[in-house]
């Protein structure tokens, strides 16, 4: 499971089996069944992680994405949970948890997020669906769609087996 440089706080929910690698950082989250998790790979509290998944290196998944099962995540995805991310308020103190709004994102079953690609907060990527390496996903992509591109735009539907 977790190596000596690893960080799985106790309040990690892990599945059977989980493969984590090192120089991971998780707490407060959920990873289910059988999921790898690779190096370099940060899961902040409020997240939730599938079964049978495959989160690849470098990746940053944030507070409010729920990933489920049998998802693959590239290396360097980045997800997004603040459409106004700011350092302070109006009156210059430093923002707290209280000054911002979360937006979940959801990654549907057997999607795939191509390496560093960037998903937007309060999106869905629907079952099945394929995003290309370095797209920038400001929008919900249909089930079974294949986007790519910045902004993320259909190109093809994928079918079962392909």
């Amino acid at each position: 499971m977790a190596g000596e440089f690893s960080r799985v706080a106790p309040d990690v929910v892990l599945g059977r089996d989980v493969k984590i690698y090192d120089f991971v950082n998780l707490y407060g989250c959920c990873v289910g069944d059988g999921t790898r998790i690779g190096t370099f790979v940060e899961i902040q509290k409020g997240a939730s992680v599938g079964a049978r998944c495959k989160i690849s290196s470098h990746t940053f998944i944030c507070e409010g994405v729920t990933i489920e099962d049998e998802v693959f995540v590239g290396h360097g995805v980045m997800f997004i949970n603040d459409r106004r991310p700011r350092a302070t308020r109006a009156d210059g103190a430093p923002q707290t948890e209280a000054d911002w709004q979360l937006e979940r994102t959801v990654v549907r079953r057997r999607a795939s997020i191509g390496s560093n690609a960037t998903i937007l907060c309060g999106v869905e990527v629907g079952e099945g669906a394929l995003v290309g390496a370095g797209s920038v996903v400001t929008k919900n992509v249909p089930a079974g769609a294949v986007v790519v591109g910045n902004p993320a735009r259909i190109v093809r539907t994928v079918t079962d087996g392909e």
